[in-house]
């Protein structure tokens, strides 16, 4: 599964959107209404499903769908 893949299914289950209304540029917060409250559950579950530390400085500069993915490609290849 890809990255994208992976952060789609945890956005679909936490906001309650339609996959197909995802996409890399999808905004967090302005696209996907996404609240403070649902970018903790997000990051929590991401940190789980990928094993990472995620602190939150770094998720308050991350906007798009896209800027999650990247981040944690990065991430992943410092492991």
């Amino acid at each position: 599964m890809s990255v994208f893949e992976g952060v789609k299914e945890i956005i679909v289950e936490i906001l309650d959107v339609a996959p197909e209304d995802i996409t890399l540029e999808s905004k967090l917060v302005e696209d996907l209404e996404a609240d403070s409250l649902d970018i903790v559950e997000m990051v929590m579950q991401l940190e789980d499903k990928f094993g990472l530390q995620i602190p939150e400085s770094a998720f308050e500069d991350l906007k798009t769908v896209k800027d999650v993915v990247e981040y944690l490609e990065k991430r992943l290849q410092e492991k």
